[in-house]
């Protein structure tokens, strides 16, 4: 009899343990699906597009060397030298690695003018008396093509600001246009009044440098497709010829001038395209 009351109430009970197990499978099956391929998703071609400022841009002083009519050289940097025009624009083109990872090459032109002047010393020429001093008045512009391959870190993405830190390494052409150079006369031992001299042109040269960037920034999402970035660069490009001439109708015969590079701290802007 206990056998009997006994078989029935183990098969209700195996019967309701198979409903449950049956239940949490069927629960496990119908559980919303968690999407783990956004990263995957983030993989593919972009282009951009930069504006950048430098206002407090800088460069090392210029320098000049000079070579003496009589003989001899002497090199010392300009008294004083102002570079100007901050702004640089550029474009590029990407790829989106993963969603922590990505690399572009990329293309800015950037330009300015040189100001600055520098005592060389020696006779002013014929129009001014012995015994008096020159200090020369420069003025130039240059332009300037960046290539640049650059790599980034992106450091994760939270209400759809990403920031990144990066680094660049490339090439830039400087063109120094011809640069005008007056000669001042300064009072010596004799007088300066009624003294005057032409200007005289140097050459422009031009030259490829080495150059390196670091960046740090965010980029905000603006659409799906669309990013707005915004950063910190900071470049440094090699130094080389600026200009050289002979000839100049003074005790100094001849100048080759060079810049010492460009260091620049550049706030920019631009925006990114997705093709994914």
């Amino acid at each position: 009899m206990v056998r009997r009351i006994a078989s029935p109430v183990i098969a209700a009970f195996a019967g309701l343990f198979a409903t449950g197990a049956l239940a949490s499978d069927l629960d496990i099956i119908n559980a919303p699906e968690i999407d783990v391929s956004q990263a995957t998703l983030a993989r593919g071609w972009y282009i951009r597009g930069d504006l950048g400022y430098s206002g407090w841009g800088s460069t090392d002083s210029p320098d000049y060397t000079a070579e003496r009519a009589g003989g001899g050289t002497f090199s010392q940097p300009f008294d004083s030298a102002r570079f100007s025009k901050p702004v640089s624009y550029g474009v590029g083109v990407g790829y989106q690695f993963s969603d922590f990872s990505r690399a572009d090459l990329t293309t800015d032109f950037f330009s300015g003018d040189m100001s600055g002047n520098s005592a060389l010393g020696g006779g002013c020429g014929a129009g001014a008396p012995g015994g008096t001093n020159c200090r020369f008045d420069y003025k130039g512009d240059y332009s300037a093509v960046n290539v640049m391959a650059n790599g980034y870190v992106d450091l994760g993405t939270v209400a759809g600001i990403t920031p990144y830190v990066g680094i660049g390494a490339g090439a830039t052409y400087v063109k120094w246009s011809d640069t005008s150079v007056l000669p001042v006369c300064l009072d010596g031992a004799g007088s300066c009044a009624g003294a005057s001299n032409g200007a005289i042109g140097l050459q422009g040269e031009d030259s490829w440098r080495f150059t390196y960037a670091l960046m740090a920034g965010a980029s905000v999402d603006l659409t799906e497709r669309v990013k707005l970035d915004f950063g910190y660069r900071f470049s440094d490009t090699a130094g080389g010829k600026a200009f050289s001439g002979r000839g100049l109708g003074t005790s100094i015969d001849a100048v080759n001038g060079r810049d010492d590079g460009f260091q620049k701290h550049e706030i920019r802007a631009g925006i990114r395209v997705t093709t994914w």
